[in-house]
């Protein structure tokens, strides 16, 4: 099975609580990622064993290299902080070498209690854990840096939430868990040695290429890791994602989408879309995304203040324009992403005014954002689409297609750029939720697997997969995530 290193573990215990994962009463196998495990260099031999691999993957056995640890982090929740979080529900049992040479963090989730559980229980209903194989694995294939799944297992045993629930762990792979908020964690006690530490461990880890060995190289960092969430943002606006629950605990370092709790997808675009049942007044909202990235991006630039000068208004002075400039770096990124998204590679300011003007009318006539960009992609060469598009967007349609003339664009390359950036398929919240009441009804995991084959391929049309592409907008004008896993 696998064998762990864990560099995270030589930073010291001020990082982490050293606990393992509780057993479970009867762990059965109910998800498996072949592809991601093929990746961690896991032999076929060693995944043919569902019973080992259950055992191993509900944290019923360990293996002698594994160090399981629950590590602490504070965090900005909701925009009030929180000084000690930390890994209520989770154990790192060590990191792994990808194939592309690359260190992941394996994690386990509702595995436990730890010290960090505040009054928790340390479990996962089964629900939650699939849904965040699924949506993970969509994201992955969608082309948003993301962290994924290994497994899902089922404990045997219930957890109580509203009413008992069958119980799961779900092993994440990240590339770590270094967060905005294990920044925090330190800072806010004026643990600066350990702040030191965390820094140069995350350029090591993640940022190999800052070279620096003055205290410009946590500029640097901070710059890097902006340019990271920056590039995670517009990806999650290219396909409608809303992450739900943004806080500074839930911003990792590396850049990778993180948990899945809350998260849903846009059908109807409108930048107020919200459907997390805890974000009450719409901070975490689809449009608000890239605001509160700044923000988060801000008290990270807090966190490191210290360590940039020991007066702190001249650290605030090296800092403060790297955070001024997200909106102009955002602006160019999601301008950019919008006009790939209709098939222009390097537009001018003209154009991209003309482009907005199309989400303007997608949220005036209540359109459905992945659908709407699908038809425009597939209206080239379908004169029946184009004549609906023209009744819906009005001049907007043609004028468009003219500027694509006008900036010797051909069509064909236009359509390839288009089919490259807009999905076919998102996992849709209905049919998500369609899905997870199957699994939970039926013991197996047969339909989370029949829609993965979908998901994991979403750019390319496949028999079957109409079905999966329609939206539901009154089904969305109800829905509401939770904080689950």
């Amino acid at each position: 099975m696998m064998k762990y290193s864990n560099t995270y573990i030589k930073l010291g215990d001020a990082f982490f609580q050293r606990i393992e994962p509780a057993t479970v009463a009867e762990p059965k196998l109910q998800l498996w990622n072949k592809d991601l495990a093929a990746s961690l260099q896991l032999s076929s031999d060693e995944c043919q064993d569902k019973h080992k691999l259950a055992q191993v993957f509900s944290g019923n056995e360990l293996a002698d290299s594994a160090e399981p640890i629950a590590l602490a982090y504070a965090g900005h929740q909701f925009g009030h902080f929180n000084p000690q979080l930390g890994d209520g529900r989770a154990h790192l049992l060590g990191e792994v070498i990808d194939n592309e040479n690359i260190r992941r963090d394996i994690q386990l989730k509702g595995s436990g209690r730890t010290h960090f559980s505040r009054q928790g229980d340390g479990r996962c209903a089964l629900g939650p854990a699939i849904r965040e194989y699924i949506m993970s694995e969509a994201m992955y294939a969608l082309g948003v840096p993301t962290s994924r799944c290994l497994a899902v297992v089922t404990t045997g045993e219930n957890v109580i939430r509203e009413v008992a629930l069958p119980g799961a762990v779900v092993t994440r792979v990240a590339s770590s868990h270094i967060r905005v908020g294990t920044f925090q964690y330190f800072a806010a006690r004026g643990d600066i040695e350990s702040l030191l530490s965390l820094a140069d461990y995350t350029i090591a880890r993640h940022y190999s290429d800052i070279t620096d060995d003055t205290t410009e190289r946590f500029v640097q960092l901070l710059e890097r890791v902006i340019e990271k969430q920056i590039q995670l943002i517009v990806q999650w606006l290219r396909v409608g994602f809303i992450h739900g629950v943004m806080n500074t605990d839930n911003t990792a370092i590396c850049g990778e989408t993180i948990d899945f709790g809350p998260c849903a997808m846009m059908g109807v675009y409108d930048p107020a879309t919200v459907f997390s049942s805890i974000d009450r007044n719409g901070r975490y909202a689809f449009g608000n995304q890239a605001k509160i990235a700044q923000w988060n991006m801000a008290r990270f630039a807090e966190a490191l203040l210290p360590l940039i000068d020991c007066v702190q208004d001249s650290a605030v002075k090296r800092v403060e324009p790297l955070i001024i400039n997200f909106s102009t770096q955002y602006e160019q990124a999601f301008n950019t992403m919008l006009a790939n998204k209709l098939g222009f590679a390097h537009p001018d300011d003209a154009d991209i005014e003309h482009l907005k003007e199309l989400l303007i009318i997608m949220h005036k006539n209540s359109l459905d954002y992945t659908q709407t960009f699908t038809q425009l992609t597939n209206s080239f060469e379908q004169a029946d689409i184009a004549d609906k598009l023209k009744a819906t967007l009005g001049s907007w349609y043609d004028s468009w297609q003219a500027k694509l003339c006008a900036a010797n664009i051909d069509f064909a390359a236009a359509k390839q750029l288009m089919q490259h950036h807009n999905p076919l398929l998102i996992p849709r919240n209905h049919h998500v939720e369609e899905v997870l009441d199957k699994c939970q009804e039926s013991g197996n995991s047969d339909a989370a697997e029949h829609y993965l084959r979908f998901l994991r391929s979403p750019y390319n049309a496949q028999n079957g997969m109409a079905y999966f592409q329609q939206a539901d907008a009154e089904a969305d004008e109800n829905y509401h995530t939770f904080c689950g896993t």
